[in-house]
């Protein structure tokens, strides 16, 4: 078990968490986002706020966060502060707590709505939730109660989330010396399966063939579904899935496309 740990950082890593008004990542809208921005010196800028999803907040999502309508009515909307939370994110890795399938596609979700691209590529994806799972098989509350020894105080409030997010990460650091204090490993280690999108909706098979992992398709290739079933192609873009995933098939439909133009070139 390692001692006194400190993350080892060649670029600044963001903790973040979001309260929203519910768990679909294409419709729900953030309503608390929280986080804590830690540079490779240590040093650490932390901030909490709310804003105004500009839709009706359920009360089986109140009943989680304990955010009202009326707690939000007079803050900001999402578009408001997203020109600054971009800045905030521009040239960080991330990590959270099952932030790869929820809080990341979320807020491409909000920043496409403004007509910002959240850019991924490049970017290292630290999920702690899947670490723990890995190590463990718990939730967050009982993650800080492992590896900090304390109970956890305001649960499902975004900034004491993110905070113990964080805490963690150093805890899972300090108590498995198989686990690397690097960004590179860390974000690796935390992936689940050999996803090409955050929500795993398309993979890498065992001989590295993207195949699509949900669905009639499950298990099939996408260039061949694709070519047999372009309307596949034209549902998910039209769809109910996150962003990420459509920009993600998209890409491979543009590789397979030029991919087919050039063997025609070469037949002819």
């Amino acid at each position: 078990m390692r001692e006194n740990v400190k993350l080892n950082l060649e670029r600044p890593i963001i903790f973040f968490d979001l309260e929203t008004t519910g768990t679909n990542v294409t419709r729900d809208r953030i309503v608390e986002i929280s986080y804590i921005k830690v540079y490779p010196d240590g040093t650490e800028e932390r901030k909490s706020r709310r804003l105004n999803p500009e839709m009706h907040i359920p009360e089986a999502s109140t009943a989680v966060h304990h955010i009202t309508d009326e707690d939000v009515k007079d803050e900001p909307t999402f578009k408001q502060v997203a020109k600054s939370l971009l800045a905030i994110f521009d040239g960080c890795d991330i990590a959270g707590y099952n932030s790869n399938k929820f809080d990341v596609p979320v807020l491409m979700e909000e920043f496409g709505r403004c007509g910002m691209n959240f850019d991924i590529s490049g970017r290292r994806f630290i999920d702690v939730q899947n670490i723990f799972h890995k190590m463990e098989q718990r939730t967050l509350v009982a993650a800080y109660k492992f590896y900090c020894g304390a109970n956890l105080e305001d649960a499902h409030s975004a900034l004491a989330d993110t905070q113990a997010t964080y805490e963690v990460l150093l805890g899972q650091l300090k108590r498995y010396d198989e686990l690397e204090n690097d960004v590179e490993f860390l974000a690796k280690f935390s992936s689940i399966g050999r996803n090409l999108d955050l929500a795993a909706r398309i993979v890498l098979d065992d001989n590295d063939v993207p195949v699509f992992n949900f669905g009639k398709h499950k298990g099939k290739s996408v260039k061949e579904v694709l070519r047999k079933e372009p309307s596949f192609y034209d549902w998910i873009m039209q769809g109910d899935f996150p962003k990420n995933t459509k920009d993600v098939l998209f890409q491979l439909k543009y590789k397979f496309d030029q991919e087919r133009r050039e063997q025609k070139k070469k037949n002819n």
